[in-house]
C-alpha cells in the first residue's frame, strides 16, 4: 500500500532547510575571528608601537602606515627579499605542480614493475623529519658551490612527496582509463594524453597544490636561513633582521608583515577561484 503526500509537504521534503540565524552567526564570527588577525597586523603598521601600552587600544587604523613601510625598505633590503622569495616560490610551485602531477599520473594509470613498491618508498619519505637533512643537505650545496644562492633553495623543494601523494590520490578518481584508452586510439603518445587528458582533469587539485605549496614556500624560514646569507634574504629571514635587536619595534615589524602578505593573498584569491570553478563544475556533472 502506497501513501501518498501532499504535494506542499513533498515540496518541503525535497527542498533543503535553509540556515537559521545561529548558522549566520557563527560563520560571521569564524570569518571576523579569521580576518582579526590581519586587521591587528595592520592597525599596528599603522601606528606606533607606544598604543600597545595604551590600556584601551584604538581600533581604527592610524596614518603611518607608509612611513613605517619606508622604514621596512631602509632597515633591510627588502624588495630584494621579496624578489628572491617570489622566484623561490614561484619556481618551487610550479616545478612541483608538473612533477607531482607527472608523478601522480604514472602511479594511479600505468602499470609498470615495482609500482606499488616504490610509491610506499614516496610515501614513506613524508614520516623523515627535514630537520634531519639540513646538515648532510647544506653539505652539498656548499660542495656544488650553491651556498648563498637561491638554487640552494629551489632544488631541493622541486618536487614532493605530499605533492605526489596528493596528485596520485586524486587522478585515481578524476580520470577514467575509458579517457586514456580513447586518447590512445586516437594516435596520442603518453605525453599528450598526460597534457590535454590528465592536466584538464586534475586542475582542481593542481590548483589547491599550488596555492599550498605557494604559501609553504614563501613562508620557509629555517633552510632560507641556514642556506642563505644576510645579503641576499628571503622575505622570512628579513623579517626576522627586523627583530633582531635589543629593542624591538612592533609597528616595524608588523609592517613588514603586512607587506609580506600581500603576495600570498593575491595567489589565493587567483587559484582560490579556479578550485571553486573546478568544484562546481564537478558537482554539476555529477
Amino acid at each position: 500500500m502506497t501513501t501518498v503526500l501532499p504535494s506542499r509537504r513533498r515540496r518541503r521534503l525535497a527542498q533543503p532547510g535553509r540556515p537559521n540565524i545561529w548558522v549566520y552567526g557563527l560563520l560571521t564570527a569564524f570569518v571576523l575571528g579569521s580576518i582579526f588577525p590581519f586587521y591587528w597586523s595592520f592597525l599596528v603598521a599603522s601606528r606606533d608601537s607606544s598604543m600597545l601600552t595604551e590600556q584601551i587600544p584604538p581600533l581604527v587604523p592610524g596614518g603611518n602606515f607608509f612611513a613605517n613601510a619606508a622604514r621596512v625598505f631602509d632597515t633591510v633590503p627588502f624588495w630584494k627579499a621579496l624578489g628572491n622569495s617570489v622566484i623561490v616560490a614561484g619556481s618551487v610551485t610550479i616545478s612541483t605542480v608538473l612533477f607531482s602531477s607527472l608523478a601522480g599520473f604514472a602511479f594511479a594509470k600505468l602499470r609498470f614493475k615495482g609500482r606499488n613498491a616504490l610509491f610506499l618508498f614516496v610515501v614513506a619519505t613524508l614520516a623523515v623529519p627535514t630537520q634531519l637533512g639540513i646538515i648532510p643537505l647544506y653539505m652539498a650545496m656548499a660542495e656544488l658551490g650553491w651556498a648563498n644562492e637561491l638554487q640552494a633553495v629551489i632544488v631541493p623543494n622541486l618536487v614532493t612527496a605530499l605533492g605526489v601523494f596528493w596528485m596520485r590520490q586524486y587522478t585515481v578518481s578524476a580520470l577514467p582509463y575509458e579517457l586514456i584508452e580513447a586518447a590512445r586510439v586516437d594516435g596520442c603518445s603518453m605525453i599528450r594524453v598526460f597534457w590535454h587528458v590528465c592536466l584538464p582533469a586534475v586542475r582542481p587539485a593542481a590548483a589547491f597544490l599550488a596555492m599550498f605549496t605557494f604559501m609553504t614556500s614563501w613562508n620557509d624560514f629555517l633552510w632560507p636561513l641556514v642556506a642563505l646569507g644576510p645579503d641576499n634574504p628571503t622575505v622570512q629571514v628579513a623579517l626576522e633582521k627586523l627583530q633582531s635587536g635589543y629593542y624591538v619595534d612592533y609597528s616595524l615589524v608588523l609592517a613588514g608583515t603586512t607587506l609580506a602578505t600581500v603576495p600570498v593573498l593575491i595567489v589565493f584569491f587567483l587559484l582560490g577561484r579556479q578550485i571553486v570553478a573546478g568544484i562546481m563544475q564537478g558537482a554539476v556533472k555529477g
